[in-house]
């Protein structure tokens, strides 16, 4: 990095210390915001969910290429899901008048324990956002005169924007995975506190090795991903179909930038994920990514499934452990001293959304059969 690049990051660096500082005084959402609107909020779609800080919402908007940053003032105390929901399509119809509804994503308020759904209303796509207790009711919160912005994400001139497929809060900031119709079409968005209005993305654009595939590619873009620190260096960790992670180094780029991805785990091919976290148990730290298969059903008995995988995988940056060397799940050994860290878990077989409360405690929905209604429930992860 050049000294006027250095001296930049280092007091942008600086600006942040100074303003997470400022939020220990005044812990609420909209202290991240810069400006805030208090009325007005109206959303052309709905997409990927995810928590911030304090109860604060950030909603997903792909058809105005943009997120919304929403103080709901849900910041607890905690109440977690009293009992299972075996029928969660019918809760959401009844919320909406009896009108169907696709569920989009699911997070769950950590501050809270409420599980938030983004839905699109049938016909004519009209997003909603649901909020379920832990009584097991079902509304839709007034967010209309919440303090809240709304983030526009850019692209490169004569681009269009296509989709977000995950985001999450890291780093003091909002991390948002998307594509684009650019040759690099693979984004990844950082949008840095004090949150406000308009276009203050810097934007990446990502390559990464796809083991199964034996290329690089950058079309193909992360489906989820989590924030992750090493060595004071900030990256993201993504999950690709068919089915890579890999790890992006975004500190002390300069909005723009191409980034090459570092593969370091392969799960196989076959695999959509869906959704990412970490865990601890009996001292050691897992990432886990529940996935849908393609095809056939390999791995148990159903098409959704989840992996773990040691921590310690994220570590690897020499070539003969990464991208073309990159560790495989071995197929043949599920969990135990064979399957080295790369395990299938057992307790998500059907999870089509999950969200973590808190370490091992998650909200899984669940499919029942191929067309049958889906269940949600809090469990804890062995």
């Amino acid at each position: 990095m050049s000294s006027p690049a250095l001296f930049l990051f280092t007091a942008f660096a600086a600006l942040l210390a100074t303003i997470a500082g400022a939020h220990a005084k005044d812990e609420s959402a909209k202290s991240y915001f810069k400006n805030p609107k208090s009325s007005g909020l109206a959303l052309k779609s709905v997409g990927p969910i995810a928590f911030g800080p304090a109860g604060m919402l950030l909603v997903s908007d792909p058809r105005s290429a943009s997120v919304f940053a929403i103080d709901t003032g849900d910041a607890g105390p905690i109440a977690k899901l009293g009992a299972k929901i075996e029928n969660v399509e019918a809760a959401v119809s009844a919320a909406l008048g009896g009108k169907e509804a696709t569920i989009i994503d699911m997070a769950v308020n950590p501050a809270s324990g409420k599980i938030y759904l983004s839905v699109s209303e049938k016909p004519g796509n009209q997003p909603h956002i649901l909020a379920l207790h832990a009584d097991g009711s079902l509304v839709e919160p007034d967010l209309a005169g919440s303090a809240h912005v709304r983030m526009t994400l850019p692209v490169a001139e004569n681009a269009q924007f296509r989709n977000v497929t995950d985001l999450a809060w890291g780093n003091f900031s909002v991390i948002v995975a998307g594509q684009s119709s650019e040759e690099f079409s693979n984004k990844i968005y950082q949008i840095p506190i004090p949150l406000e209005d308009g276009e203050n993305a810097q934007f990446y654009a990502a390559e990464t090795y796809h083991v199964s595939h034996k290329k690089w590619e950058t079309k193909a873009p992360i489906q989820s991903f989590i924030p992750y620190e090493e060595d004071g260096k900030f990256y993201i960790v993504g999950a690709f179909a068919c089915t890579p992670i890999a790890k992006f180094p975004i500190s002390d780029l300069e909005s723009g930038a191409k980034i090459k991805g570092t593969s370091v785990v392969e799960l196989g091919s076959g695999n959509r994920p869906r959704d990412m976290f970490t865990y601890t148990k009996d001292g050691e730290e897992w990432l886990v990514t529940n996935t849908q298969r393609f095809g056939k059903n390999l791995f148990g008995p159903s098409k959704y499934w989840a992996a773990r995988v040691k921590m310690d995988y994220l570590d690897a940056d020499a070539p003969e452990a990464t991208n073309e060397n990159a560790p495989r799940r071995n197929t043949n050994a599920p969990n135990g001293p064979d399957a080295k860290g790369i395990e299938v878990v057992d307790a998500l077989f059907g999870a089509v959304l999950v969200s973590q409360l808190d370490n091992a405690e998650v909200v899984v929905m669940r499919e029942s059969s191929d067309d049958g209604p889906h269940s949600l429930e809090l469990i804890t992860l062995p």
